[in-house]
């Protein structure tokens, strides 16, 4: 049987490099790399590393890449205190980021809140879960007006 295969890397097309690193560089990654060229990376302390590829060059290594940047996976930060999430989320919009799920106390027992990056990539931002503050049935969340 062949060894378990171990979750490594996660990687998002870009297609503006210097936008992506500027906004990601807001929520604390360190990026290797320079926005000129066509790969920047970040390894994080757990030895994941997320790395970013210009639209123009993932022809090179994904010859059945559909041209498209964005998806429907959200990338999660974990924020120290409720009021860091919305320290970050005003952050966020007010440098670049787009406004896609303002700030709220969640039905789970926290404050979370998803800002899309440069290219519609959703990042949620979450403070720690407090049982305390768990509800049920769930509430809609606010909408970005």
């Amino acid at each position: 049987m062949p060894d378990k295969p171990a979750f490594a890397q996660l990687n998002l097309v870009s297609g503006d490099l210097h936008s992506t690193a500027q906004f990601y560089r807001r929520l604390g990654l360190v990026i290797d790399g320079d926005a000129g060229d066509q790969h920047l990376e970040s390894t994080l302390a757990d030895g994941l590393t997320i790395e970013w590829d210009s639209a123009s060059s993932v022809s090179n290594w994904d010859s059945a890449w559909a041209g498209h940047t964005g998806g429907s996976t959200v990338l999660g930060f974990a924020l120290p205190t409720r009021e860091a999430v919305d320290e970050m989320y005003a952050d966020l919009t007010g440098n670049g980021g787009r406004p896609h799920q303002p700030p709220y106390d969640a039905f789970f027992g926290a404050r979370y809140a998803i800002v899309d990056d440069p290219d519609g990539n959703p990042v949620g931002l979450m403070s720690p879960i407090e049982p305390g503050r768990r509800y049920w049935p769930p509430r809609k969340p606010p909408a970005v007006t």
